[in-house]
């Protein structure tokens, strides 16, 4: 039981990390953080990430724009360009070294206590991925609802509301979040006696080797 357990969480672990970590990616470079319709002209959509602004026309078309500095953009904005490059290289990373640790990798077999630790690693680094991406995408929510609810701009100001991009970027924390503590539970419990079955084949020839030997020895 203890053995399907890990295996499980092994599996469901590096699965919810890779599956955050695309979608950080995706969070990180899709222009759709925010979303503004104006009520003035219904035919023109406006969207905005954390590289470039875009109109939606249905005439023309989408055009976008990247922004000209970084230190012109809303002190949100900075954060979360940094925080989701923290992100999207915490979680490749973690991808790589839990990778290393699963134990359907024959390689490194014999060192269970440093698979072990790989996994834990893995867990770890995925985890804080995920706090990461949670953080940045929270912080633009609350600034947008307070935006959008700010009493002190006229009811004909256009409010800016949730992108796509923001649902997309709490579904990669949380997926890195559980994807990381999965890792980390599969560490934790019993070790997979596969490296029993290894070492039992390997006496085996051992064996198999010496009854030659032995053979040979009788005949003389």
């Amino acid at each position: 039981m203890a053995l399907v357990f890990r295996t499980a969480a092994q599996f469901a672990g590096i699965s919810l990390s890779l599956l955050g970590w695309i979608l950080s990616c995706l969070t990180n470079y899709l222009p759709l953080w925010k979303n503004l319709n104006l009520d003035l002209n219904e035919m023109e959509h406006w969207t905005l990430g954390l590289w470039q602004t875009c109109v939606v026309q249905e005439e023309v078309g989408t055009q976008c724009k990247g922004f000209d500095s970084f230190l012109a953009l809303p002190a949100e904005l900075r954060i979360a360009r940094i925080f989701m490059f923290l992100c999207n290289g915490l979680g490749f990373l973690g991808l790589l070294v839990s990778g290393s640790g699963l134990d359907c990798l024959r390689i490194g077999e014999s060192q269970q206590e440093l698979k072990k630790r790989l996994l834990v690693l893995g867990g770890i680094l995925s985890w804080t991925s995920g706090i990461t991406a949670l953080v940045p995408v929270s912080w633009v929510a609350h600034v947008t609802v307070q935006e959008f609810w700010d009493e002190t701009l006229p009811e004909i100001v256009p409010r800016w509301e949730f992108g796509e991009a923001l649902f997309l970027g709490w579904g990669a924390g949380f997926s890195l979040l559980v994807g990381g503590c999965l890792l980390h539970c599969a560490a934790c419990s019993a070790r997979a006696p596969l490296a029993a079955g290894h070492y039992a084949v390997a006496d085996l020839q051992a064996l198999r080797q010496q009854l030659p030997m032995k053979n040979s020895n009788l005949k003389v």
